[in-house]
């Protein structure tokens, strides 16, 4: 009896190796060692044969080598691979047939009707009262998740396991009843006190964020923040397009006045293009003008670059504008940087005065570029003018 053990043994320990894919975190060698383990403690403790206790060890070894060719239905490929294993090592066809029943008694869904069964049932779910149930409970939920069965969360595998433990399963030997059934209702227990806990953490987060959610919409700083924000960026946006538009002016005016240098004029002196003179001039002037429009609308205006302690006690300077303090030391402007900081309503009030100045700003740029695009489009038309009548007078 030993010998053919443990041969089965060294057939399972091999075949595992070879084919048993990586993937079966928990149904593997160390796996069919507890389940052997606990079927001898099982034995130990019952009135059975000698002939049993054979079929029953070679069952706890051979019962999951289905593992190694399907995932589904490995009970049955676990028969056929013990049949073919025993008979290649003379085993009577009585040892063969208690053997296949033990292992079809390892389905999930089976009733065990004799003792022998009764054992290996009990012996393949012994780990629900072990103390080292945690860890082969996540082995299993790993393994599954690998082999694409069912994904569960922490909280939904906690209650599966509860599920599991107080309606499908139940132990049926005398021994397994009394010595492991304590030790089963202490794992139970604990389940129970992590789903608890999940709930506790589950609901602890639900407030955490509903409470979030209600000081985001309760509370107007975001708002106001953003509407600070966009504000000050449209505001930077156009100053960024009047300075586009007047660089524009300013690079046609100047290539005009190139032009009208360096190929009219020189031509004037004859006698036959005088009539062009005045429409030149005109063309030139206005060219000049939106020149000088342009330039106008861009150009920075100079600040004197200091303040005073009572100018920010009496909010009457902005300090957001470097103009107004680039010539004060890193102190003071430190000082009155904190006096705006430590006051919200300040601060507001800073945002309030530096968007009213940059309004300002585009204000003055907006005006005197309409007027320099409108002394640009009358002195084109007024230059054409004059150059159809200078052309038809003479």
């Amino acid at each position: 009896m030993n010998n053919l053990i443990e041969k089965a043994d060294d057939f399972v320990l091999n075949l595992f190796k070879e084919k048993l894919p990586n993937t079966y975190i928990y149904h593997n060698y160390k796996h069919t060692q507890r389940v052997v383990k606990s079927t001898k403690e099982l034995i130990a403790k019952s009135e059975i044969n000698v002939k049993q206790e054979e079929a029953l060890l070679l069952a706890a070894w051979l019962h999951d080598t289905g593992y190694t060719r399907t995932f589904k239905g490995h009970e049955e490929e676990s028969v056929n691979i013990a049949k073919d294993f025993l008979e290649q090592n003379n085993a009577t066809p009585d040892l063969i047939e208690e053997v296949v029943n033990n292992i079809k008694a390892t389905k999930f869904d089976s009733t065990p009707k004799t003792i022998s069964e009764k054992i290996i049932k009990d012996a393949d779910s012994s780990h629900f009262a072990k103390d080292y149930f945690e860890e082969t409970s996540e082995l299993l939920r790993q393994e599954l998740e690998l082999h694409n069965i069912k994904n569960f969360t922490t909280a939904e595998w906690i209650q599966e396991n509860i599920r599991m433990f107080t309606e499908k399963h139940q132990f049926y030997t005398d021994y397994a009843i009394e010595e492991w059934g304590p030790a089963k209702e202490e794992n139970l227990l604990e389940l129970i006190e992590d789903k608890n806990k999940q709930q506790k953490k589950l609901k602890k987060e639900e407030a955490k964020a509903r409470m979030k959610a209600r000081y985001k919409n309760d509370n107007p700083e975001r708002s106001i923040q953003t509407l600070f924000r966009v504000t000050l960026r449209n505001h930077i946006k156009l100053s960024d397009i009047a300075d586009t538009k007047a660089n524009i002016l300013l690079s046609v005016n100047a290539i005009i006045i190139s032009l009208a240098l360096a190929n009219m004029i020189p031509k004037l002196d004859a006698a036959s293009n005088k009539h062009l003179l005045i429409p030149t001039l005109i063309l030139i002037l206005f060219s000049v003008a939106s020149i000088i429009l342009s330039v106008l609308s861009t150009r920075p205006q100079v600040t004197s670059g200091e303040f005073t302690k009572e100018q920010v006690k009496n909010r009457e300077v902005n300090l957001l504008f470097f103009g107004n303090s680039h010539k004060m030391p890193f102190e003071q402007f430190k000082w009155g940087m904190k006096e705006i900081i430590k006051d919200k309503d300040y601060v507001y009030e800073s945002l309030m005065l530096d968007l009213h100045l940059l309004g300002k700003v585009l204000h003055r740029k907006y005006k005197i570029l309409r007027i320099t695009y409108t002394v640009f489009m009358i002195g084109i038309i007024i230059s054409v003018i004059a150059f159809v009548g200078a052309f038809y007078l003479m």
